[in-house]
């Protein structure tokens, strides 16, 4: 069992316990869960096609297919901003970090694609695992 699993967020507050509201992140959960559960695949729904660096600049750069220390160092580099593609790569590292084979990031109508390796944003954990399609 992963040591941060859930629990509902409370504050103490003269000796007792008081429920505080909270966000669940979706992405960050179902990280979690499939981790859990022993999940090869982590499938993140989006509102694009694939992952890209440099993101809305003339040097943009659309991802195809990344390892789990690409995604790492991107993230470091500050390529993708907490509000918007941040919370699903954090996701994508912690569920290959916990044993996940595979993470397609991309959007419903390009899913199909992105099975068959035509499209979406695939994350791996090494270099070994990089020319892999499901479908």
């Amino acid at each position: 069992m992963l040591p941060w699993a859930g629990g509902i967020p409370v504050v103490e507050e003269g000796g007792q316990l008081k429920g505080v509201e909270a966000v669940v992140d979706k992405d960050f959960a179902s990280a979690l869960l499939a981790a859990e559960i022993g999940a090869d695949y982590l499938f993140i729904l989006t509102g694009v096609a694939q992952v890209a660096v440099n993101f809305g600049k003339p040097d943009q750069k659309n991802l195809d297919r990344i390892t789990l220390d690409e995604a790492i160092g991107y993230l470091n580099e500050g390529q993708f901003p907490k509000g918007s593609m941040g919370p699903k790569i954090e996701a994508a590292i912690l569920f290959l970090k916990n044993g996940g084979k595979n993470v397609i990031i991309t959007s419903i109508d390009k899913l199909q694609d992105a099975l068959e390796g035509k499209s979406g944003t695939w994350i791996v954990p090494n270099a070994d695992s990089m020319n892999h399609k499901l479908a």
